[in-house]
């Protein structure tokens, strides 16, 4: 029997897409709140860069401004995050909020339960109910 054309996919194993397509990294060569982006930049992002083959990197200095990552996505959408005066263990941890995330904005949910439909009587409770009598 010859092989599929395409391998078999069990339980999404191998059919998820990384979001995160680019990284940019933005800091000041002489500013002391780059101090922890430099250092992170110096020892810690080229294991990161050989980690993650998809996610492009791009280092950029910007004189006179604090350091920032700014995260690009497949949707179109990015997300910024300032990093000023940060050590580069928080770094990496910001570094993996980014490339975790699939650059949707926040959603503020007012309400517990989402519906397509509201109730016209409300939730119910049985303590709403008139009390059973035997």
């Amino acid at each position: 029997m010859p092989a599929p054309l395409h391998p078999v996919l069990k339980n999404g194993v191998g059919a998820f897409i990384p979001q995160c397509r680019r990284l940019v990294f933005h800091y000041c060569e002489r500013s002391g709140s780059s101090r922890g982006m430099i250092e992170y930049l110096k020892k810690d992002l080229i294991q990161f860069a050989k980690e993650h083959p998809h996610v492009e990197v791009i280092v950029t200095p910007r004189p006179s401004k604090h350091p920032v990552i700014r995260g690009l996505y497949l949707n179109g959408k990015d997300k910024v995050v300032c990093v000023r005066n940060m050590e580069p263990t928080d770094i990496a941890g910001k570094v993996a909020l980014l490339k975790e995330s699939a650059g949707n904005r926040m959603k503020v949910f007012k309400k517990p339960v989402i519906s397509t439909t509201e109730s016209v009587r409300g939730i119910w409770s049985p303590f709403h109910a008139a009390p059973h009598k035997i």
